[in-house]
């Protein structure tokens, strides 16, 4: 018994071993591609953007998470249960402005930046925007338009990773008329 659990724990650490490098991977070759690292940041996270937009449906049918009342159940979701199911953490929520629409997700592990170190002819490189991508087109899917942006990352000197998510606005079904 405690074989197959071994198991089980060294195929996911091997699988997160395994992504980890194929994203890095990815983020070297878009260096190579584009002139500069504002444009490898715009296409991470276009990349992300089209990979919410496709996770959420697995998310839905996996999770069994129902329709969030409002953004601090948004953000209680997404920490709890999305980065845990997709990443194996669980970031922290912090700093919540006064309006409730703002709010920080704090990594203290980042799994996409393990073996990694940013060269200096890279400083402006965000390597992890892919995540600010996914939650965008995650969160737009299920009516929730918002701004997702890295603050601070531990790549670049800082203690933790951290994403500031700002609701827009909620998006309004646009049906033809005369369909409900």
């Amino acid at each position: 018994m405690s074989r197959q659990a071994n198991r089980g724990t060294e195929s996911k650490k091997m699988s997160s071993e395994l992504f980890t490098l194929t994203y890095g991977a990815l983020v070297t070759q878009l260096c190579k591609d584009y002139e500069s690292d504002e444009d490898v940041n715009k296409q991470l996270d276009r990349m992300g953007y089209n990979i919410g937009v496709r996770l959420i449906e697995d998310f839905l049918a996996r999770s069994n998470v129902g329709r969030c009342h409002d953004f601090r159940e948004t953000a209680d979701v997404i920490a709890k249960v999305a980065f845990k199911m997709y990443l194996g953490i669980t970031p922290s929520i912090t700093n919540w402005s006064p309006a409730g629409d703002e709010f920080s997700l704090i990594l203290e592990n980042n799994p996409l930046v393990d073996f990694v170190e940013l060269p200096d002819s890279h400083s402006s490189l965000i390597y992890s925007n892919l995540l600010c991508g996914v939650l965008r087109g995650a969160l737009e899917m299920v009516q929730m338009a918002v701004e997702a942006k890295f603050v601070q990352d531990t790549l670049k000197g800082d203690g933790v990773t951290e994403i500031r998510m700002r609701f827009l606005r909620r998006i309004e079904d646009n049906l033809p008329a005369g369909e409900e």
